[in-house]
């Protein structure tokens, strides 16, 4: 298997790497690992409670845990432990903390062009 290794991140490495995201504040986000395909990403995203974020497409295809707190997402409250897929171009959101919220989500592919819609 050549020269792989794990990669470890302790929660104090993970809030050190944390990145504020300017559009939404009381939000940030830290990559957990390599990217899982070209341009994708496995994250860890935080909201602090009251932080809404649009709702929004992207050109890829999102798979999504929520590890802590609770979250409404496209008008359906949801609560940890709570997984749901979005595929590639379709609507999602907008999404509300309703408290302190930690999502881990798996990206396919690019972001893309972020733009709100709601």
């Amino acid at each position: 298997m050549g020269d792989a290794t794990q990669t470890f991140l302790t929660p104090e490495q993970q809030a050190a790497a944390m990145t504020p995201l300017p559009p939404f504040p009381g939000s940030a986000m830290t990559p957990l690992g390599p990217p899982p395909a070209p341009g994708g990403s496995v994250h860890l995203l935080r909201m602090a409670a009251g932080t809404r974020i649009g709702s929004h497409t992207h050109p890829s295809a999102e798979y999504v845990r929520l590890l802590v707190g609770e979250l409404e997402t496209g008008g359906r409250r949801v609560g940890a432990g709570t997984s749901w897929h979005t595929p590639a171009g379709c609507a999602q959101g907008p999404h509300v903390a309703i408290s302190d919220v930690q999502l881990l989500t798996v990206r396919l592919g690019p972001m893309g062009a972020f733009a709100e819609g709601g």
